[in-house]
Order: C-alpha cells, then sequence, then structure tokens
C-alpha cells in the first residue's frame, strides 16, 4: 500500500478541520471535518481555490507573513494562529516540507483544549 494512502488515513482521523495548502495558496487537500466547517463555502468543493478567496485582507496578510517566516528557516514550522473560546479549540498553522527540509506548503489544523474524561483503554 502506498504510503500517501497512510498519511491520507491519518488526517481523516482528525476530529478537528484540516486545511493543506501549497506555497501558491491552493488548497490540495481537506478533511471530511473541514468540509463540514467549511459548508458554507461548498464543503468539499473548496479543494483547488486559493486559500486567499476565502480570506479577508487581513487573514491574508497574515497568513502571508507566516509563510515568508517558514521560508526564513527549517527551524520555522509552526504559529499559533486563532483560539476559538466558544469551543475550546487553538488553530494552528503548520509549515509543510518536503524530505530535504524545503518548504512545500502549509496546513491549518485546530487541537481541542478539553481534556479527555474517559477512562484509558475503555474498550477492553
Amino acid at each position: 500500500m502506498e504510503l500517501n494512502t497512510f498519511f491520507r488515513s491519518y488526517i481523516e482521523t482528525e476530529e478537528e478541520p484540516v486545511v493543506i495548502c501549497d506555497l501558491d495558496y491552493r488548497i490540495i487537500y481537506i478533511n471530511k471535518a473541514s468540509a463540514v466547517a467549511n459548508e458554507r463555502f461548498g464543503g468539499y468543493a473548496i479543494v483547488g481555490k486559493s486559500l486567499n478567496s476565502l480570506m479577508d485582507l487581513e487573514t491574508q496578510s497574515k497568513i502571508n507573513m507566516v509563510v515568508e517566516w517558514f521560508k526564513e528557516g527549517r527551524e520555522n514550522n509552526r504559529v499559533f494562529a486563532l483560539r476559538y473560546s466558544s469551543t475550546s479549540t487553538d488553530t494552528y498553522i503548520s509549515a509543510l516540507r518536503d524530505e530535504n527540509g524545503e518548504l512545500i506548503g502549509f496546513c491549518n489544523k485546530r487541537r481541542c483544549r478539553i481534556p479527555d474524561d474517559s477512562e484509558p483503554y475503555s474498550i477492553i
């Protein structure tokens, strides 16, 4: 099985939205959670569109600065972008790099800050 199949499957396990873009700001992949979160823009129909077409000018400027920072050094890989207090989630922008450390794109992903209170290995 191809490694890309495993990566795609892993991204789909994320319960929070994930958006992956190339360096031209073209949306190349979104997971199911992102399709649901972006339903007002057409859900999966945003794949192939420019991320800029979905953002206001202030957000575009911030994303541009982040991408330029990613380009400045291979150690520049993650930026906290936004906090959604109502849902206790934080949004991060992460650099995507090839096997040589060259920047090839970036992704936007959320992380829930609500601790999981279920029992470890509760299915056993």
